[in-house]
């Protein structure tokens, strides 16, 4: 089944991007092999350039951290033709260098998730998934797209290594010195296997992180204590900085991107042949 390029640049938009971009004038509804997207696709023009937003958690922030169609977001773009995905994020930080209000364009992840659909290449039943497939995943995020992000967001710090924890709840005191002891910067729940994803479908991608808390006081026991009030507020109030670093970045990306090639390109060719379907429990994460 052949792409329909309609964009080749998307945004997927977290916790408090959901209707920053209702400007944009079409909403597309693509049936994919996994169910439903997390909301219809919008799109229209960013930056100069013809653009895909989906928003991660749905309308309404509906969506918990578990529960995001990762698989059928990312199938569903790649068949619209995006080759980049510019994200935001909400972070906690577990680190003071990284403090509440500030930045960052993250290079690594670490991965504390589990049970999450998290390939495209798993056996599955109902879907021919081909042989198996091995992502080369060093070096996570696309440095072409990172550069670009960089470049949009100059404010922000450039790198960090973000765990990737199951959530909807946050982390125990305990947990958050285990992630940091661990060697990660900042702490999130959906960032996997968004990525991973991405990278298998060869959509270069990088995010923009807003450190919103924190986290548990893993740096001092008597640290702000992260809530769902506090994330939502201090996104509230970057969210302006935001849209408008997402603008310039996606301006920034060169316009014959081709994409990430972490696997040969009849990988996603042949995920993106697989035939639409009705939602099935098992498969729509």
């Amino acid at each position: 089944m052949p792409e329909a390029h309609e964009a080749s640049i998307a945004v997927i938009g977290g916790t408090g991007l959901e209707d920053a971009f209702d400007s944009l004038d079409r909403r597309e509804t693509v049936p994919t092999p996994y169910g439903p997207t997390s909301a219809p696709i919008a799109l229209g023009m960013l930056g100069g350039r013809r653009v895909a937003f989906v928003p991660r958690h749905g309308a309404g922030h509906a969506l918990p951290p578990s529960s995001v169609p990762a698989r059928a977001n990312l199938w569903a773009l790649a068949r619209l033709g995006v080759r980049a995905v510019v994200s935001s994020a909400a972070v906690g930080s577990l680190d003071s260098a990284f403090a509440p209000g500030s930045l960052a364009v993250p290079d690594q992840l670490l991965d504390r998730t589990h049970g999450r659909a998290d390939s495209y290449f798993d056996a599955e039943p109902g879907i021919d998934s081909g042989p198996v497939r091995h992502l080369p995943f060093a070096d996570p995020f696309c440095p072409v797209v990172r550069a670009a992000v960089c470049d949009g967001l100059p404010d922000a710090a450039d790198g960090a290594t973000v765990a990737v924890i199951p959530g909807p709840r946050f982390s125990t005191r305990a947990e958050s010195r285990a992630l940091r002891a661990a060697g990660a910067d900042l702490v999130n729940m959906t960032l996997l296997p968004e990525v991973a994803l991405a990278g298998e479908l060869g959509i270069g991608s990088a995010t923009v992180c807003v450190v919103t808390d924190m986290d548990a006081g893993a740096h001092a026991e008597d640290a702000e204590l992260v809530s769902a009030d506090i994330v939502y507020a201090r996104f509230a109030e970057a969210l302006p900085r935001v849209v408008a670093g997402i603008e310039r970045a996606v301006a920034a990306i060169p316009p014959d991107y081709p994409g990430r090639t972490l696997l040969d390109d009849a990988a996603r060719a042949d995920v993106l042949a697989r035939p639409a379907r009705a939602a099935d429990p098992r498969l729509a994460r």
